[in-house]
């Protein structure tokens, strides 16, 4: 029953930022671990960068580190990703998804099990 709908994406121009929101609704009670996903045409699914229920571990991807910033505040059952220096290859359609948080693989795609529709940012000139 819990269902995640992405917001804030949008055309930027390569340097800019933009700030997603993840907004979870109903049984929020799963919304433990975050993921944001990405899909660039012709490529496959990515991850983005994840984070616990707690907040307290983060990931990123090697290609986002030192840009991106994931952030969740589960007051408001809303999770976050600020994006920073953004560069045409960001341009996708990025998808947060909740997970159960556990295991070693738990930023993984597979991890999770609920998904948003997705929102879309174009990086160009």
């Amino acid at each position: 029953q819990l269902q995640l709908v992405e917001s804030g994406g949008g055309s930027v121009q390569p340097g800019g930022s933009l700030r997603l929101s993840c907004a979870a609704s109903g049984s929020t009670l799963y919304f433990t671990a975050i993921g944001w996903f990405r899909q660039a045409p012709g490529k496959e699914r990515e991850g983005v960068s994840c984070i616990t229920g707690s907040g307290t571990i983060t990931n990123y991807a090697d290609s986002v580190k030192g840009r991106f910033t994931i952030s969740r505040d589960n007051a408001r059952s809303t999770a976050y990703l600020q994006m920073n220096s953004l560069k045409p290859e960001d341009t996708a359609v990025y998808y947060c998804a909740a997970g159960k948080g556990y295991g070693s693989d738990w930023c993984d795609t597979g991890a999770m099990d609920v998904w948003g529709q997705g929102t879309l940012v174009t990086v160009s000139s």
